[in-house]
């Protein structure tokens, strides 16, 4: 599981929320958003503007961005296996990476 920030584009806004991912199923968890009531105003995927969903896993002041699918349903937010797969192999290279300045020690 890694912590995660979604973003969700509308055409005026975005709502940002965090959650974390499980790389195993692609399934998002515990999504908090930061400044939206879900009662209120409902899930940003249903509404009018709404345009497209993407993730960000930051490690190390670097970050990667990925699409999200958001089912809206059953509200919930996942990523699929093949980007999913595209992710992990990302993520891998960033996590190995020696830290800035390392190079030529």
């Amino acid at each position: 599981m890694l912590p995660i920030v979604l973003i969700d584009e509308l055409s005026e806004s975005i709502i940002e929320s965090t959650g974390t991912l499980d790389l195993a199923s692609g399934e998002i968890r515990e999504v908090v958003y930061k400044s939206h009531d879900l009662e209120r105003d409902g899930l940003p995927a249903d509404d009018p503007e709404y345009e497209f969903t993407s993730g960000m896993l930051s490690f190390k002041d670097k970050d990667i961005e990925f699409r999200v699918e958001v089912d809206v349903l059953t509200g919930k937010y996942s990523v699929t296996p093949s980007e999913l797969l595209e992710l992990k192999g990302r993520a891998a290279k960033l996590f190995t990476a020696p830290p800035p300045g390392a190079a030529g020690r």
